[in-house]
């Protein structure tokens, strides 16, 4: 179940999955700020995995390519708030609001613990998603100034991350790609991520690894799931995804034609070993 304002840019949502398991990879247009209300989440990035429960506030910045689980916990359904915080928005605000940035930018999630602000501010929000009318452009413009108000109370750092609406600048290729392969993405994606065109970013790719980006992407997958498959207690079903593949069909083909023998033989002689 997902109940929204009924604002027509849906930029204020209220999630709730009832008894769900939901993993998604997302890779987002715009900054999210999110309460959770009840269950969990556990976001995987390039370099790290974080759990967040009820109470937990995040700042979920654009352009990070993530997996997102969502999950029950303790009896309770994954529920959140979610407030995203369009550039447009962002840009209004701070035409208003002087820029003061204390630190570096840093591209990464934002955590905020229990704070009464973020508290009186999300609890302010729930009445709104029993409206049967379209909540007011003017609350809407409203309840995000408050939101980023609230933001830079609390964090210093916020203005650095939030103000910055540059595209992304050309960086080191094969630094990306080690970190990011397991994301499973169109090529243009990759290329825009690394600034360049899809044109220079298949060049640059073959000049450092001297073979094309699907094909070493395919090798490090692959790889990867051998990896899991022998260390761990998962299924091809379960760490196909996590590898970086579409469809479990796709994988198996192609783990086949890499090594031989198909990924659920792995298991079989490991259950065989056990026995």
């Amino acid at each position: 179940m997902e109940k929204k304002l009924k604002d027509t840019a849906a930029e204020v949502v209220l999630t709730c999955l009832e008894e769900r398991y939901l993993k998604n990879q997302v890779m987002l247009e715009h900054h999210c700020f999110v309460r959770i209300l009840s269950g969990e989440v556990k976001i995987v990035s390039a370099d790290r995995n974080e759990v967040f429960g009820p109470g937990d506030t995040i700042l979920f910045p654009r352009r990070e390519l993530s997996r997102v689980i969502q999950y029950p916990k303790d009896g309770q359904p994954y529920k959140c708030i979610l407030i995203i915080l369009k550039n447009e928005r962002l840009k209004d605000y701070y035409s208003r609001n002087p820029v003061t940035m204390y630190k570096p930018h840093r591209s990464a999630i934002h955590s905020y613990g229990a704070h009464p602000l973020l508290n009186s501010f999300f609890s302010s929000l729930i009445p709104y998603f029993d409206l049967q009318d379209t909540l007011p452009e003017k609350l809407l413009v409203l309840k995000i100034d408050e939101a980023l108000t609230i933001l830079r109370t609390i964090d210093n750092d916020v203005d650095a991350f939030l103000a910055d609406f540059s595209e992304p600048g050309k960086i080191d290729l094969a630094d990306f790609m080690e970190k990011n392969y397991k994301f499973n993405m169109p090529l243009v994606r990759f290329s825009y991520l690394t600034g360049r065109s899809l044109t220079t970013f298949k060049r640059d790719f073959k000049y450092i690894y001297g073979i094309t980006p699907q094909r070493w992407l395919t090798e490090k997958r692959l790889k990867l799931a051998y990896y899991l498959l022998i260390n761990g207690n998962q299924t091809p079903a379960e760490i196909y995804r996590e590898a970086g593949f579409e469809n479990l069909s796709h994988f198996s083909f192609a783990f086949k034609k890499r090594f031989g023998y198909a990924p659920q033989s792995i298991i079989i002689n490991k259950l065989s070993v056990i026995q």
